[in-house]
């Protein structure tokens, strides 16, 4: 699914605006050095971004050691929500280091009980247990272990079935990966867990049936009764979207976990502190789950996840027997603790709510200009996607979507990969700390790239194919 990008230096037209600074070729040829040594010695997994040797990145911008400076779109993998190196984390972290303390295990700390205290204070009340992890992969294999021992507990040695939707993502280690439903992304395991399957995710554009009756209907077809499953897993929006769920169909999905005694669990690893305008993207639906597996956001910075839920689900395992090396690592803590307060004081969470009409409305302007190639695009909040598809056709189209990210990158605008269960979604994601003027320049240059790209497809020049 995935291609590389080029790296052979291309001369590009310079940009000078506010939010962009384009004046050397891309990539610069002094970087090939160590771009060509990175894929000497990193799997070919490793070569999907566009090339950028970055040197430093602050707040919405990423920076070269040539003068180049991109606006973000990346947040690096919707990672720095407060923003790239932002002063607040970055001393956090220089006053953690100098403390002396880098490392401790599980044995207690301060930090590690502020950043839990929180998380709690701003998890819904029953969510009273909170988990530290390192990565958001880790995060739902607990969430996955803690279904399946309170399925066991309350439902005997049968109620062990874990559900999961198509197109889902929670990771790439083997549970994760399995409770995902990126079929291409299975193939390495041959051996998949029969009690670990996947029901079409109503987003309305892949699946049309978003009833909750398509719910029941699939788990049926697959021999799956309430009394076989521990849990369901549900990312609040897919992030091939991002799509959202409809509010009555994750109403009636929780009314029925809780009927059935089967752990809901929202995975918000991206969807979290603030990305879609609320704290957590699950409160756009008014249901509270059994488990949250969040991460990315959560520090703005380091290597950080947690597992937070209700004290039943979370106590289920005694001392020591439930841990990571790395849990609450004391400087990722202070980071994360930092990185949280700052999106509180600065209202960053309401502004990505003020900016989603701006983000659609630019989208959709995109999608009203070319219906035949532009399927789909939502948003919410400061998350945003635009699925391509060949034209005419319900078809997904990954090289168009791949073109169009290495088009903005030339123009100063960074785009990660494609991402969905084709490749074919020009995923957006500032920092939460963008501004309306910035979000509207990166507009501008993204509607450029897509009609630069669909006029290369067609073999005539943007000018021709704005006049036909």
């Amino acid at each position: 699914m995935g291609k590389e990008f080029n790296i052979s230096p291309v001369n590009v037209p310079p940009v000078a605006t506010k939010y962009r600074h384009i004046a050397t070729a891309l990539p610069h040829p002094d970087s090939l050095s160590t771009l060509e040594r990175l894929r000497t010695l990193e799997p070919t997994s490793m070569r999907g971004m566009p090339p950028i040797v970055w040197e430093r990145a602050e707040d919405i911008f990423v920076y070269d050691k040539y003068g180049n400076r991109w606006l973000d779109w990346s947040s690096g993998v919707l990672v720095t929500n407060a923003g790239h190196g932002v002063a607040e984390v970055r001393q956090a972290i220089i006053d953690q280091v100098n403390s002396g303390l880098l490392h401790n295990y599980v044995f207690p700390s301060e930090e590690r009980a502020e950043l839990v205290g929180l998380l709690a204070s701003l998890a819904p009340a029953e969510l009273n247990k909170v988990f530290l992890l390192t990565t958001g992969s880790e995060a739902t294999e607990c969430a996955i272990k803690l279904s399946r021992a309170h399925g066991i507990k309350v439902g005997g040695r049968g109620k062990i079935g874990i559900v999961g939707f198509e197109r889902g993502f929670h990771g790439r280690t083997m549970g994760s990966q399995q409770a995902g439903g990126m079929a291409g992304q299975k193939n390495w395991i041959v051996n998949e867990d029969p009690a670990i399957i996947n029901v079409p995710f109503p987003d309305g554009y892949w699946q049309q049936d978003v009833s909750f009756d398509c719910f029941l209907d699939s788990l049926a077809k697959q021999g799956m009764k309430p009394s076989d499953i521990a849990g369901v897993i549900m990312e609040t929006y897919q992030g091939v979207g991002p799509d959202f769920a409809p509010v009555e169909y994750v109403a009636e999905l929780a009314a029925w976990c809780r009927q059935h005694q089967i752990v809901l669990t929202f995975d918000e690893v991206q969807a979290g502190f603030g990305r879609t305008g609320k704290f957590w993207a699950f409160e756009h639906y008014g249901v509270t789950p059994d488990i949250i597996c969040c991460g990315k956001g959560i520090s703005s910075s380091l290597p950080l996840s947690a597992v937070l839920g209700k004290s039943e689900i979370m106590d289920q395992f005694g001392p020591g027997s439930m841990t990571s090396t790395h849990t609450g690592n004391p400087v990722c803590c202070a980071a994360a603790t930092a990185a949280i307060n700052k999106l509180l004081r600065d209202h960053l969470t309401e502004n990505a709510a003020e900016l989603e009409p701006v983000l659609l409305f630019g989208l959709e302007k995109i999608k009203a200009k070319h219906p035949l190639v532009v399927g789909h695009v939502s948003a919410k909040g400061l998350v945003a996607g635009m699925q391509t598809v060949k034209p005419g056709t319900s078809e997904p189209d990954h090289d168009l979507a791949h073109r169009i990210i290495e088009l903005c990158y030339q123009r100063g605008l960074l785009l990660f990969a494609p991402v969905g269960a084709w490749g074919q979604t020009v995923k957006i994601s500032p920092p939460l700390s963008i501004p309306q003027e910035a979000l509207e320049e990166g507009l501008e240059v993204l509607a450029a790239a897509t009609d630069q790209a669909i006029a290369e497809a067609a073999g005539v020049s943007a000018t021709q194919l704005s006049l036909a």
